[in-house]
């Protein structure tokens, strides 16, 4: 959180310093000499200037921690959707189910209705609802979200990157 508190920080010192200079340029453009109260002393633009610099730097650094914060989170979401893709493979292997099957397992799992599975495979809904109970008693459970939780409980339990180290 003192990051975040150190970000807003340089952004009110980078408002003021442009702020500054921004008043400065137009005083002068219409010619009114020492319009900030301070324009004889070149040492506060040099300052000023010198504090932008260092905010750009700091900034021009922590946008690269995002950028590789990020890249690691995106690496983290392909692999907990590759292991999940394998973790119901596998599971799909060991209860034996059908291709048919296991096409209306994964369109249930992705939250398509037993009218939406039958439109999407062009077959009967009665069809999808024979696969569906055939796919939930070899999974050993009673519906759709019992299916899901089976799932999402061992991707939970797997260890996720910790994005606040980078």
């Amino acid at each position: 959180m003192a990051r975040v508190h150190v970000l807003w920080a340089l952004f009110a010192l980078q408002l003021f310093c442009a702020t500054f200079f921004l008043l400065d340029a137009v005083l002068d453009f219409i010619g009114i000499e020492g319009g900030t109260g301070v324009r004889a002393l070149d040492t506060f633009e040099y300052f000023i200037a010198a504090a932008l610099l260092i905010g750009v730097l700091i900034t021009g650094r922590e946008i690269g921690r995002i950028m590789r914060l990020n890249n690691k989170l995106s690496d983290q979401v392909r692999a907990a959707s590759g292991e999940f893709t394998k973790l119901m493979d596998d599971q799909f292997a060991n209860w034996g189910l059908t291709a048919s099957e296991r096409d209306v397992a994964i369109l249930s799992i992705k939250g398509l209705s037993v009218a939406e599975i039958a439109e999407a495979r062009g077959s009967a809904e009665g069809t999808i609802k024979a696969h569906s109970a055939a796919v939930y008693r070899k999974a050993g459970v009673t519906g759709r979200l019992q299916l899901l939780s089976l799932f999402v409980d061992e991707l939970v339990e797997a260890p996720m990157i910790d994005a606040e180290s980078s």
